[in-house]
């Protein structure tokens, strides 16, 4: 009965780390849909208009270019609950931790979890 218990109790709790892991992975992976709408974004205005630097780009400059023809540029939901911000005058997109930093809890700018990717 005790061992019964004991596989029950680990295999709950394997349960809920992998819920945790998955919840994690599954906030990347929205802020990189939300980062590669504003890349598209500003690949499409810069296309427009060859002659404007990266740095003045603005989120009104860009919203008439997002692909899902959304009204306000979209932010994203951090690891502890923020409401974080996509930097638009970099290329590619960042999105940014409020303090004017990149905002990637993955640890690798190319794994397309909070970044754009390769």
């Amino acid at each position: 009965m005790t061992l019964v218990i004991m596989v029950l109790l680990a295999l709950i709790s394997v349960g809920m780390y992998s819920g945790s892991a998955i919840k994690t992975w599954r906030l990347g992976r929205q802020a990189s849909e939300s980062l590669r709408s504003v890349y598209t974004a500003q690949k499409l205005y810069l296309a427009d208009n060859p002659t404007v630097a990266v740095t003045s780009l603005t989120p009104t400059l860009l919203i008439p270019y997002l692909t899902n023809k959304a009204t306000s540029m979209p932010t994203v939901t951090s690891l502890t609950g923020a409401t974080l911000n996509i930097k638009v005058t970099v290329f590619p997109p960042v999105v940014d931790s409020g303090s004017g930093v990149a905002y990637d809890p993955s640890g690798s700018p190319t794994d397309s979890l909070w970044d754009v990717g390769e």
